[in-house]
């Protein structure tokens, strides 16, 4: 009798490990299958390594790239990088490197641009084996100048950065865990754990937590939502910003793919590149594969519960793995990527 129960208890739990695995897989995207797709053509590569992170300033015509040479992912050792400029203007696309002369250890993840008056305001935050820190510059022509660095407690695993204006910013931490059982216990199960913080210029204040892999962020200034792409559990969570800057959680957009940087277009559709397989990404990120399939998705947010996702882009990865971010400029879509030595301009067929 008590040998049945063993088995049966042995059994049961052989049986729930076996639905845990299939899940992990099945949520993230590991079946689905990938057929190449693009309505345009590939205008250039552009030799610049693990460009993640790139925002657009559509009235002066430039963007802002943000590299970094990443060896694994999450990051193991000091790794460099820089912040580069790009004349959209100018049809070579040749990239300049804006912080060559920037001494201290640098490892550029997610960045903002806002303008005020005639300079430009740059974000970006910063890795660093030390810990981790917002950097904020200025920029005059291709000049680039440090203003200021900031640490804090709160920022302990930032990802995406949103300037709301010259001084004030919404940043997400993309886990709780810097490391070990715990962070991949957190990407593994789904859990809850991240979050998104508020910079007032003085105080930094948690405005939204309980999200799985908080990842890019953006705001509409023109409908006060704020965006923040959910990479683990493949959704964009919408957010009314409130007068006190404190959010309220509006609604779930499913885009059934692991959402990465979110960007916006001139009419204020949302532009994200995207992880289509998760689990193929993490090989890929940890050299146990050598391609990770891309993709890039456009959603027409109207208002709660009216919106359609249009799919841009899907390949499986030979030409670019891991895309991360799709800025639109007029009928160019700049994608670039977490670890790949190029990035893509994208022209989109009339």
């Amino acid at each position: 009798m008590k040998k049945n129960f063993k088995k049966k208890v042995l059994l049961s739990i052989f049986v729930l490990l076996i639905l845990f695995v299939i899940n992990i897989f099945w949520s993230t995207g590991f079946f689905r299958t990938i057929e190449n797709k693009f309505e345009g053509k590939i205008l250039k590569k552009v030799n610049l390594t693990g460009a993640e992170d790139i925002s657009i300033s559509k009235i002066d015509s430039f963007a802002i790239i943000s590299s970094t040479n990443r060896k694994s992912f999450p990051n193991t050792e000091q790794e460099t990088g820089g912040l580069y400029f790009l004349d959209l203007k100018n049809k070579n696309y040749d990239p300049i490197h804006l912080t060559a002369n920037f001494k201290k250890p640098f490892a550029p993840h997610g960045i903002s641009i806002f303008k005020k008056d005639s300079v430009n305001f740059i974000a970006a935050i910063n890795h660093t084996k030390e810990r981790e820190f917002i950097e904020i510059f200025e920029l005059f022509g291709t000049k680039l100048t440090h203003k200021k660095t900031l640490e804090h407690e709160l920022i302990y695993s930032p990802n995406d950065i949103v300037l709301l204006d010259d001084n004030r910013f919404y940043f997400t931490n993309d886990h709780k865990y810097k490391g070990g059982i715990k962070r991949l216990a957190e990407d593994y199960l789904g859990l809850a754990m991240s979050n998104v913080v508020y910079f007032d210029g003085m105080n930094f204040i948690e405005v939204a937590n309980k999200i799985v892999y908080a990842n890019g962020i953006n705001f509409d200034a023109k409908r006060n939502l704020v965006f923040i792409a959910s990479v683990r559990e493949f959704l964009v969570k919408v957010y009314q910003k409130n007068d006190d800057h404190s959010l309220t959680f509006v609604e779930n957009i499913y885009c059934n793919t692991g959402v990465d940087n979110i960007e916006f277009d001139s009419q204020n559709n949302l532009w994200i590149g995207a992880h289509p397989s998760l689990l193929h990404f993490n090989f890929y990120a940890n050299n146990n594969k050598e391609i990770s399939p891309s993709e890039i998705i456009k959603i027409n947010y109207i208002e709660k519960g009216n919106y359609s996702i249009e799919q841009i882009y899907i390949e499986d990865g030979n030409t670019m793995s891991g895309s991360s971010v799709a800025a639109p400029f007029g009928n160019l879509i700049l994608t670039g990527n977490v670890m790949d030595e190029h990035f893509l301009i994208l022209e989109i067929g009339n």
